[in-house]
């Protein structure tokens, strides 16, 4: 309202006056109340509470943003023994919202003032400013002033504020407890209470809390509610209290209100019903932001991450903005699929909606990257943040890790213990994963102190972990003792022991183990066949091996994968049974490549059946493989049979499609450092040494009549030969530093 349309100055009273700035409103400019408060001050009208009330009431409530100096200004102006209760609450109010430590300093001391005592809406503004300020202490305190005013405590507005106090202050026992002394409740007190329990993952209680209200008042029934103990049931065991609520909000016609469909679909999401959730997706008239980001952010967490990044483009077309929660859902989803394209799209949405800043956000992309094989990308995202949690370094030292940055992933961990950051089970996870993966034993035994210094435990996934890189390293003994000591071994834990006995030529411990796993109840996964199967190979042990994959079917329900199919390959191959090998690949019906041929071309190799080697050979080339070992090899099996056309075809066709063999590489831990030798390079600092001491091993060799053992029965045309010279060369580079 204009000022110049207000009477004038002298004939103005103080009823007008107040009228004016209750017109003018929150949405007013501050200038409004400016000229008015400005004619106040001239006319002395200021000093009469109700004017001075009614200016503090106006600049705390100005929107967007309360002018609170200038309501403590007006406040200081009211000469104490006028102030009033009005006076107060007209500043302690907007305070319990914005400034709640403020507003229970205010209240104490008005407390300490002899003039005026307190009325309900103070006693309901103390409330709100403890509940906001988390503080247990004012709360209870100012709840026991408040059973000392009995018009207090009977109000319903105060009584229901105090409800919402102790809700939200997590103490639901003393909230119920309120909650019953009640005399009167509205549709706030109910929903309140209901929340609360949904806050604390009482469900049962919310549920139970709501069927009385159906019995005492169902006209207190709204959407407020209904959403209220839809969230309350969204848990894993909620789903048949949520299936309840869907029939009646159904019933009602309640699902007209989007609040209340998110909410249920919402509920059907925690509960791992999609196919429910799409339902509820798919029939609703009104969807919003929240609606398409509950979808996606559901498929995300319940492992269906191909359907959130499909959901999210279809959301990207309707012209839907993501929310923050959206695009961490997606570019988790993007890390599952290593979708890097989508990931890209979503992160240059999100710089362009400013969501960049936001951690949670940051650490989804930068482990997007990570998990993607963009490293440096990851690495850029994470030096950009000034503030780096655990979850960022963790997705940083896990990400070096999945890529093979072992050696780059130790190397991070030492300057996040540098920097004083405590790890998480998860980060010492990761690390031990980068020791396992180059044998660092004494890093890893350094990370074991830390798991004991910080109290982390051998719980899941530290235990297995644990118990991974030692026996990795060669040390079954400390491997073993770690799994004993776990508290809770589970499938994973078990796999863990199994395969560090069957890969370290402990056969017979890999399957006593995998009996003992069996008698304690643990059901075996794919991976546990994919272990006890290699120790079958390794121990040459054939029909033991048909009985365990029969038995993936047969007794566990399990589908045999490829792995399982190599495996069997491996223990036919190794066990000279070839021609078997060979047939059982030409009856396995689903698509394996490259790699069960390549197998028994190695094994043919070894036991110099070149037949059934050229066969597998030739099976590779018109399967076009890139391994370069595959060429040499058939090519080798050639020249033992004086095909000399068939060699120069095999090397030709090699040529044609650029196939280069990888230099071979090994390494060797010494007092702590690791020392990395690559095949035809001289770049270590002591090559010169270490090429010394080659050439003076080499020489002690022949002088006690040691001789190569040709491979093929011919000289000539095996200069492929000389590639596995190399390797050869290198191991005993690595023996001769160690």
């Amino acid at each position: 309202m204009a000022v110049a349309a207000a009477p004038s100055a002298r004939r103005m009273s103080h009823t007008q006056f107040i009228e004016l700035l209750r017109r003018g409103g929150a949405s007013s400019s501050p200038r409004h109340g400016e000229v008015l408060h400005g004619w106040a001050l001239k006319s002395g009208a200021a000093s009469h509470a109700p004017v001075a009330n009614s200016l503090i009431t106006f600049y705390s409530s100005l929107l967007p943003r309360p002018l609170l100096a200038a309501a403590f200004a007006v406040f200081d102006e009211i000469p104490p023994l006028s102030r009033d209760a009005a006076s107060w609450n007209s500043l302690l109010n907007p305070l319990s919202r914005h400034r709640p430590l403020h507003a229970l300093s205010h209240f104490r001391s008005m407390l300490s003032s002899s003039t005026v005592l307190p009325s309900p809406h103070t006693f309901a503004a103390a409330f709100t400013a403890a509940a906001r300020a988390a503080s247990t202490t004012a709360g209870t305190a100012a709840h026991a002033l408040a059973c000392k005013i009995p018009s207090a405590v009977s109000n319903v507005y105060v009584s229901t504020s105090l409800l919402n106090m102790y809700c939200k202050l997590g103490i639901v026992s003393d909230a119920r407890r309120v909650f019953d002394e009640m005399p009167q409740r509205n549709a706030f007190s109910w929903s309140t209470m209901v929340a609360g329990y949904a806050a604390e993952k009482c469900s049962e209680e919310a549920f139970d809390l709501f069927r009385l209200m159906l019995g005492e008042c169902p006209y207190e029934k709204s959407e407020f509610i209904a959403t209220a103990v839809l969230s309350a049931v969204s848990v894993p065991l909620g789903l048949l209290m949520g299936v309840q609520m869907h029939g009646l909000v159904l019933k009602d016609g309640m699902l007209d209100f989007v609040s209340v469909e998110n909410s249920l679909l919402t509920m059907y999401v925690k509960a791992g019903c999609m196919g429910a959730a799409l339902h509820v997706f798919e029939s609703s008239r009104e969807r919003n932001s929240i609606t398409w980001s509950a979808m996606i952010t559901g498929y995300a967490q319940n492992g269906e991450a191909d359907s959130a990044v499909h959901m999210f483009l279809h959301m990207h077309t309707a012209g839907f903005a993501p929310t923050e929660f959206t695009l961490v859902g997606v570019l988790n989803s993007c890390s599952d699929l290593g979708a890097l394209a989508v990931g890209k799209q979503a992160h240059g949405l999100m710089v362009k909606l400013g969501f960049e800043v936001q951690m949670y956000v940051k650490s989804a992309l930068v482990d997007m990257y990570a998990k993607c094989g963009c490293i440096g990308d990851a690495k850029e995202g994470f030096d950009q943040l000034y503030e780096v949690d655990i979850v960022l370094w963790t997705a940083m030292v896990a990400g070096h890790v999945q890529n093979g940055e072992h050696e780059e992933a130790l190397t991070l961990y030492a300057r996040m213990d540098k920097e004083g950051i405590i790890p998480s089970n998860l980060t010492i996870a990761s690390v031990l994963r980068a020791c396992a993966g180059i044998a660092a034993l004494e890093p890893g035994k350094q990370l074991h102190t830390q798991i004991l210094k910080y109290g982390l435990g051998l719980g899941a996934p530290v235990g297995s972990a644990l118990s991974t890189m030692y026996s990795k390293c060669g040390n079954l003994e400390d491997g073993m003792s770690v799994f004993r000591r776990m508290p809770n071994r589970d499938v994973i834990a078990w796999n863990s022991i199994i395969s560090g006995f069957s890969q370290n030529g402990c056969g017979n411990g890999a399957l006593d183990l995998f009996e003992q796993m069996k008698m304690e109840g643990i059901v075996p996964d794919h991976i546990t066949f994919i272990n006890i199967l290699c120790a079958c190979s390794h121990m040459g042990l054939v029909d033991r091996g048909w009985d365990y994959f029969r038995s993936m079917t047969k007794d566990y329900g399990l589908t045999p994968r490829l792995d399982h199919y190599a495996c069997m390959v491996d223990i036919l191959s190794r066990a000279g049974m070839l021609k078997e090998a060979k047939d059982f690949i030409e009856s396995i019906t689903i698509d394996h490549g490259t790699c069960l041929w390549r197998i028994v071309l190695g094994a043919c190799r070894s036991l110099r059946d070149f037949n059934v080697g050229a066969y597998a050979g030739e099976r590779l080339m018109e399967l076009g493989t890139g391994d370069s070992s595959a060429y040499i090899l058939l090519s080798n099996i050639y020249a033992s049979q004086r095909k000399w056309n068939d060699v120069e075809r095999v090397r030709h066709l090699m040529r044609l499609r650029g196939v280069n063999k990888d230099p071979g590489c090994s390494w060797v831990e010494l007092n702590s450092q690791v020392h990395v030798f690559v095949v035809g390079e001289q770049q270590h600092p002591e090559s010169e040494n270490i090429n010394a001491e080659l050439r003076r091993l080499a020489k002690h060799v022949k002088d006690e009549g040691y001789h190569p053992t040709p491979k093929f029965s011919f000289n000539e045309e095996l200069d492929a030969l000389a590639e596995s010279h190399e390797e050869d060369q290198l191991e005993l580079i690595s023996a001769a530093y160690s």
